[in-house]
Formats: structure tokens, sequence, C-alpha cells
């Protein structure tokens, strides 16, 4: 991994939130700032520069290979650790979703001593995604082209967003990812074609019959609401279930290569059907959410 020298690309937006800068670059990218990583983190901003300008030999020692293999798990391969951004004038380090993820992944759980505070604004994140942590925050709206989808998402990522009890994860927040690649394809996301009912039944299905309770403790209900436009908001609050933390990866392997694989399109022909879709939107909405195929190979 190499890191750019030239600061030749623009941040659209860029705030700081109780110390953690962050932003979305002119093409969409979602990013921490270099302090804003390091605060997140539990270390030093000082530290954080001098591992990644020093990245080239950093990566072959315990800690980097360590942080090296969590970004391949992610499939970045080949990238720079960070991108040099200016802002108002200014030099700046804009640090890309899956390299805040595994520095944070590393200090929550491999570091020596773990920082308590990285474990938890891990699990925060872990339960949405740092795209959706960062565009709800700016209020960003990805492509500025659909932006009544775009609102009433955001209007329900705000309601919801602390609502699941620590320790836990919710079907809405997990698939945040899979409803903003369907607003940026153009997708008209709302109240009849957002699927964390879908995938709530699938997997509350799936968790039965795999006797989940018994291998990843109970699931527990919480309290969800919907916006006072939406017509489910006459039914608030909502109890859907809240799952183990421990599952998350068990979930996140069934909805890429179950649901998104199997139910999805049946969802979404479900949809075209009953006229909620047209059949050329609903085929957007499948390539969309279709899981990536990593070809690339780690060294």
């Amino acid at each position: 991994m190499q890191v750019q020298t030239v600061f030749n690309i623009k941040s659209a937006k860029e705030i700081e939130i109780d110390g953690v800068g962050m932003g979305v670059l002119e093409d969409g990218t979602p990013y921490l700032t270099g302090r804003g990583l390091a605060r997140m983190c539990g270390i030093g901003e000082t530290t954080l520069r001098d591992f990644v300008t020093e990245w080239n030999s950093q990566q072959f020692n315990p800690r980097g290979e360590k942080i090296a293999n969590l970004l391949a798990d992610q499939g970045y391969l080949g990238k720079p650790l960070f991108i040099p951004i200016e802002v108002e004038g200014s030099k700046h380090h804009a640090y890309p979703e899956a390299v805040c993820m595994a520095f944070l992944e590393y200090y929550a759980f491999d570091a020596s001593p773990i920082r308590d505070h990285a474990k938890s604004n891990y699990r925060l994140l872990a339960r949405s995604s740092l795209r959706a942590f960062i565009y709800v925050q700016l209020g960003y709206d990805p492509r500025n082209q659909v932006p009544l989808s775009w609102k009433q998402f955001h209007d329900r990522v705000s309601l919801t967003y602390n609502s699941v009890p620590d320790g836990y994860f919710g079907v809405f927040k997990e698939i945040a990812e899979m409803v903003i690649a369907m607003i940026q394809s153009e997708v008209p996301v709302d109240d009849k074609t957002v699927p964390d009912i879908s995938v709530g039944i699938s997997w509350g299905k799936h968790w039965n019959e795999q006797e989940f309770n018994e291998k990843f403790g109970r699931r527990v209900p919480y309290e969800h609401n919907y916006p006072d436009y939406f017509p489910q908001s006459k039914s608030n609050p909502q109890l859907p279930w809240a799952y183990p933390d421990t599952a998350l990866g068990e979930f996140r392997r069934w909805l890429r290569n179950t649901y998104f694989t199997e139910k999805f399109p049946k969802y979404i022909g479900s949809q075209c059907q009953k006229r909620a879709l047209p059949p050329s939107i609903g085929q957007l909405a499948i390539e969309a959410v279709a899981p990536k195929q990593i070809t690339a190979n780690r060294p």
C-alpha cells in the first residue's frame, strides 16, 4: 500500500462532532480525519500519523501485519491507508471506511492494552456502518437525485440509531448500506420498498430453525419507531427482535450468501407484481445489492 502525496481531492462536506472529524469526498466516499480516527480508537493522533507514514515498513511488524490482514478481509488491497485532501485550503488526511474499521477492530480486540473506547465505537459502527453513520451525521444525500428516498431513510435512521440495546444488533441498522446502495442506484426507497421487514422475517425463521438461541444467546425485543408520516407509525412503537452481537458474523454471511442471492430477488419480484416497483427498477435494486466478488489476492 502506498500513500498518496498529491493533495488534489476535495471534501464535499466536513464537520467535527465531539472532537471526531468526519466528512464525505466529492465522489461520495465517507471518511474520518486523522484526529477523528485516533479519537475513536482511543490513541494519540501522533501515534496514528507516525504509523501510517511508515506503513511500508510497519505492515511487516506484528501490529501492522494484523491490520493488513483486517484490511484484506474487507477486500481493501493495494490501496492507500489515507487520501490526501484539501479542506478550505488546508491539507487533511481522509481515512476511508475500510481503514477506519480495521484500525477500530485492532484497537478494540487485538491491541495491548485493548482500548475500551475503541471497542464501544466498533460495536456502534458494526451495527450499521461507518458510511451510514457519517451520512446521517452530515445529513448527506449521496446522489442528490432521489431526495425523498434519502429523507425517508435518514428520518428512520435518526429515530432508531441508538434504540438497540448494548451488546445486540438490529436488522434495520445492519442493512443500512444495502438501502444506501439502492438509493445510489436510483431505486425509489420508501415505506413500501425498504426490505427490513422481509429481512427480519427471513432471518427470524432461519434463527429459529437453526436454534441460534442456544448457540448465540437469546434475542430480545426492542422499541423501533417509524416517522410520523409513515403509515406504519400508527402502530408505534414496533417491537422487532434485537440479536446478540456474537451472531453478527453469522447474520452477515446469511445476508450475503442467502438473502441477497435467493430471497431478495423473490422479494423484489413480489413488489413488482404488486406494482410497487416497475420491473426495470426492480432489476436495478437486485444489481445494487448483489454481493461483489473479490478477485485480488494479498501476496
